[in-house]
């Protein structure tokens, strides 16, 4: 929780300011009893209409100045707490930008969710009532006892009973409550992986008609959060009565054993008023911590969520001492390369060596679960490389800034993402400044001019989140125009033809070799028919190299690649 809150340091003014704001209140509220008390012993028992209107306007102006005090200490309060959930949210967005995907995978995206919006929220609350309660709790308990035995130190006694009662009380609840906090959140997490499950495959589960089975997975998570957060309302509905029983039966024997004074004539009965009045604010500074501390439990297991997010160290970073490469050719190379996954025992690529050049086509092909697009993620540096070394003209790929990389790599997975806005910002987030007159060449050449001018808007036309509102091969062909906005020196395809037709595949193959005639093109498909005409084929079986050459080499040489030719083309077709 102390990291967390270090994020309020920039606010430190602020954060002064509604101190001062909030020992201002706590002194008028101090103040105002021992006002009604001097008027009710030197002004009412005396029949002092002087001291009365006298000490009267003096209580309307106190309280006039306590109001616009809370106004202004109120403000300032939430407007810092805002501040600070604002940044921490930053903070952990920024973090999960610089994870590597198996930093994203550890955590899980729901779990991502979750941490930066509701664990933000939990202890972002907890600093808005910190501002406005907590802050002003110890002034008024505080100054409260000190009024009251300043008032009577023998009824005072009584305060020295309830504050260690209240205090045993509320630890033993928090002690209860903070492991019951954590599953909760845990449970959230469950919940939202559900969901998310739930809506990303809402085809599938249709289809295959598991809508019970879905909802009966549901019941079990949204049950077991519902169970943990009933136990959490159990424990603090005994908390308020509890509290409450100690609060009246302190005034009870305050008024008891302040009648008694009263009536020995020990105590003026305006001293038992301003008496009851300190007690009451000491009684509800104790309630206001109390109801405090029922979040401060929660919002500590949020920010130890939030801390492990902030802890991580990415896998991949920036080095201290960049290298820029002198050439901007496009250049690949992989020498000796080989890659494992976190915690795996055998490596998943191995002894992978080859050279795409520029002006080439170099096309990857194997057999599922090959290692074909683990080997393309290693480019933009997704992952990195446990042996050998990987270069990108000339300079390996961990010694240069991933921005500086990013910028050389037009990159199109083999899950073609939009985002919601329009098909001009999906094709600028390639490069923002360029013209709607190179949107058009690029959708020309991906094949997607045709379908784009019939949309209503034309570039300007609508695309929803993930681009669920057009074809998976529009969407193919609008993730391949978005690369060729880029101007990148390297071209990555990750199965980024499989939507397509044959006619269009063909078109768009034909199209793109002319348009990146200069660029360094690395082609991942499942089709044959795809690749067969590049410069170079390299053949993948189990995470090595079986293969290199063009077609007609290859089916002389390679029995993998042969087995694969004849699996998807006719004997007509493979003469």
């Amino acid at each position: 929780m102390a990291k967390i809150l270090s994020f309020l340091k920039p606010y430190w003014k602020q954060l002064l300011l509604v101190m001062a704001l909030l020992l201002v209140q706590a002194i008028a509220n101090l103040y105002l009893p021992d006002l009604n008390a001097s008027i009710i012993n030197d002004g009412v028992a005396k029949g002092d209409t002087a001291v009365i209107l006298n000490r009267g306007g003096l209580m309307l102006a106190v309280t006039f100045v306590l109001g616009i005090v809370s106004i202004v200490s109120v403000y300032w309060g939430s407007k810092t707490a805002m501040a600070f959930g604002r940044d921490i949210r930053h903070a952990v967005f920024h973090k999960v930008q610089s994870f590597a995907l198996s930093e994203v995978n550890r955590f899980g995206a729901p779990s991502l969710i979750t941490r930066t919006t509701n664990d933000v929220q939990q202890v972002q609350m907890v600093v808005v009532m910190g501002l406005n309660v907590m802050v002003l709790a110890p002034f008024m308990a505080i100054g409260g006892v000190i009024m009251a035995v300043r008032m009577d130190r023998p009824l005072s006694l009584i305060i020295l009973v309830v504050l260690p009662a209240l205090a045993a009380i509320i630890g033993a609840l928090v002690r209860v409550a903070m492991p019951l906090f954590r599953s909760m959140q845990r449970r959230m997490d469950s919940v939202n992986q559900v969901m998310r499950e739930k809506l990303a495959g809402i085809r599938v589960i249709r289809a295959f008609v598991r809508s019970d089975f879905e909802e009966a997975r549901f019941d079990v998570a949204n049950r077991d959060l519902s169970e943990t957060m009933l136990g959490v309302g159990r424990l603090f509905a005994v908390m308020l009565p509890v509290v409450m029983a100690v609060f009246n039966l302190t005034l009870v024997a305050t008024m008891w054993f302040g009648g008694l004074r009263i009536d020995s004539g020990a105590m003026p009965i305006g001293n038992l008023t301003a008496f009851l009045t300190y007690i009451t604010q000491i009684l509800m500074s104790v309630m206001m911590a109390s109801m405090m501390i029922v979040m401060v439990p929660r919002a500590a297991a949020s920010a130890d969520r939030i801390n492990e997010v902030l802890d991580v160290e990415p896998q991949i970073a920036d080095p201290a001492e960049p290298v820029v490469p002198t050439a901007s050719t496009g250049i690949v190379e992989f020498s000796g390369v080989e890659f494992r996954y976190p915690g795996a025992e055998d490596a998943v690529l191995c002894g992978i060596s080859f050279t795409a050049q520029p002006g080439q086509t170099t096309a990857i092909v194997g057999s599922t679960g090959s290692g074909k697009s683990t080997l393309i993620n290693l480019i933009p540096r997704f992952y990195d490389v446990t042996g050998g070394k990987l270069l990108v003209d000339g300079v390996d790929v961990r010694s240069m800034t991933q921005d500086e990389l990013w910028s050389r790599v037009g990159f199109i997975p083999q899950k073609s993402f939009l985002f919601s806005g329009t098909v001009a910002s999906n094709l600028r987030y390639g490069r923002g400044d360029a013209t709607d007159e190179e949107l058009w060449h690029a959708l020309d050449v991906a094949q997607g001019k045709a379908f784009v001018s019939a949309m209503e808007g034309g570039l300007e036309a609508p695309i929803t989140q993930g681009g669920t509102n057009i074809s998976g091969g529009q969407r193919q062909r609008l993730a391949i125009a978005r690369a060729l906005v880029k101007r990148p020196e390297v071209y990555v395809f990750d199965d980024s033809f499989s939507a397509l037709d044959f006619k269009t595949d063909a078109a768009l193959r034909a199209a793109l070799a002319r348009d990146t005639r200069d660029a360094t093109v690395i082609i991942v498909a499942q089709r044959v028919s795809t690749i067969m005409h590049a410069d170079k084929i390299i053949v993948l079986d189990e995470g090595g190299i079986v293969g290199a050459g063009n077609h007609e080499e290859l089916m002389a040489a390679c029995p993998t690649y042969v087995e694969i030719v004849r699996s998807q083309l006719t004997e007509e077709e493979v003469a």
